[in-house]
């Protein structure tokens, strides 16, 4: 039996999604929640990846098990996670549904803070320049729309078999102090958004044009990028089936 579960969790003290040897990940807490449950070595398999640092505000798992579970799941999971991990929903789905390959899209948000709030130091990145343009960054934003090969924002060394991405909605909208990048597609490449969000900064800071972003764009040449903004500003926030 196929169960899906919804869960959201601050990245701050994991390195990623993903298991991965000496370091701690939100798979392995998850892993660990579920196989005390059941009492079974669970391997729960999830919607993505993320990077170090980057939080999700939803995610989707699934684990297999071959019985029907009783009781309160949701509170179960929550009482055994740490508390910067929180399960929404436990729900058992058809044993052919996949978390990863059954998703049509994927959303991101990247916030930014103009200037200084202790209170979102883990949840922005806070920067004290001038503020950037967004009626040219959304200009720039737009031309994602146009391409489907982004090899340009993706990270060097990377074991993807093809750059491509369907891009469905890419702007920035401004509130107050804070600026949030929306971005929407079928996937995304590794540090493919703060790559994306790094570059379009500088077109809002005057330092390159949105001729010039189109250009990088086109180049498929990571080093023309911008740079790669904090993980701490970043978070999956939906994912549609």
């Amino acid at each position: 039996m196929r169960y899906f579960i919804e869960l959201s969790y601050n990245g701050k003290n994991y390195h990623g999604w993903q298991i991965q040897p000496d370091v701690i990940s939100v798979q392995e807490k998850l892993n660990i929640a579920i196989s005390t449950i059941t009492q079974v070595n669970i391997q729960v398999v999830g919607a993505g990846r993320t990077d170090t640092g980057v939080h999700a505000s939803q995610m989707f798992a699934h684990f297999d098990v071959d019985k029907v579970l009783k009781g309160d799941l949701v509170f179960k999971l929550n009482s055994i996670l740490p508390n910067d991990i929180t399960v929404y929903k436990v729900f058992l789905v058809d044993s052919e549904k996949h978390v990863r390959f059954d998703a049509i899209s994927r959303s991101y948000e990247y916030k930014i803070w103009m200037g200084r709030n202790p209170f979102l130091l883990d949840f922005t990145w806070q920067i004290h320049s001038q503020k950037p343009d967004i009626q040219l960054m959304n200009e720039a934003a737009k031309l994602l729309l146009e391409y489907t090969d982004f090899q340009t924002f993706s990270k060097v060394k990377t074991d993807v078999y093809t750059f491509n991405c369907d891009v469905t909605e890419a702007y920035w909208e401004s509130k107050g102090n804070e600026l949030i990048f929306h971005i929407s597609a079928n996937r995304f490449l590794r540090n493919m958004v703060r790559a994306i969000v790094g570059t379009l900064l500088d077109v809002g800071l005057g330092k390159i044009t949105v001729d010039g972003f189109r250009e990088i764009i086109e180049s498929k040449n990571r080093g023309n990028a911008g740079l790669s903004v904090p993980a701490k500003g970043l978070f999956l926030t939906q994912i549609k089936y």
